[in-house]
């Protein structure tokens, strides 16, 4: 099943819909390939996308983010682990977290994970990355675009008040296309204002900014 096959709506909102069961998890679960632009980036968040896209599985699905460059300091240890070819060990353990977690490090290993830092080079922006934008893509060559939520979060208990715009490749083809542009020229490094890293070289370089109590993670 592809794209197309989801009843999908123009814009969810959280005074009446459930998005992440109404909107992100049917699109995870028809797509191929995942284009994401987020602030903040969790473990949890990213375990959670490991497991919710079902196309994972098959080795064939394609995870590409681009996030803000402040990490919670517990977060920045593990992302370190899973993108750095020197860590070899195994995450597996008795607890749920270990499994999800290792899920993630064995799609990370087979290349279907791919994470980039973009930091602010202008003195036009005043503090950090937010891009919002989000780009889905199925064996089609059918595509969803969305904007309006800044962050991947996937709690059910607490969640930010939000609402997601939504475009189709089969209803809007033009505004998806200039979607999939933005994001292909930032992940090229090729956007105004904003310089972009692989994971492993801003981490090495010291350009990410790390702390126990970023009040804003999610």
């Amino acid at each position: 099943m592809g794209l197309r096959e989801i009843e999908l709506k123009e814009e969810y909102r959280s005074d009446k819909d459930d998005i992440v069961a109404e909107f992100f998890f049917p699109c995870l679960g028809h797509c191929i390939e995942y284009d994401r632009c987020v602030d903040f980036l969790s473990i949890q968040t990213l375990a959670t996308i490991s497991m919710a896209f079902e196309n994972f599985t098959e080795g064939k699905a394609k995870l590409r983010m681009v996030t803000g460059h402040r990490f919670k300091t517990a977060d920045l240890n593990l992302f370190t682990k899973l993108f750095s070819e020197k860590y070899t060990k195994s995450f597996e353990g008795k607890l749920i977290k270990d499994t999800k977690i290792q899920k993630l490090q064995n799609i990370v290993n087979n290349g279907q994970v791919e994470l980039k830092i973009a930091i602010p080079n202008s003195e036009q922006i005043a503090d950090s990355f937010s891009e919002r934008i989000g780009i889905f893509r199925d064996d089609e060559d059918q595509a969803v675009a969305f904007t309006g939520t800044s962050r991947e979060s996937f709690s059910t208990q607490t969640r930010d008040f939000e609402s997601v715009d939504v475009f189709t490749s089969w209803n809007d083809k033009s505004r998806v296309q200039r979607k999939m542009k933005d994001f292909e020229e930032l992940w090229q490094n090729k956007t105004k204002h904003v310089d972009v890293y692989d994971f492993m070289y801003a981490e090495e370089n010291s350009l990410l900014k790390y702390s126990s109590e970023w009040v804003t993670q999610n």
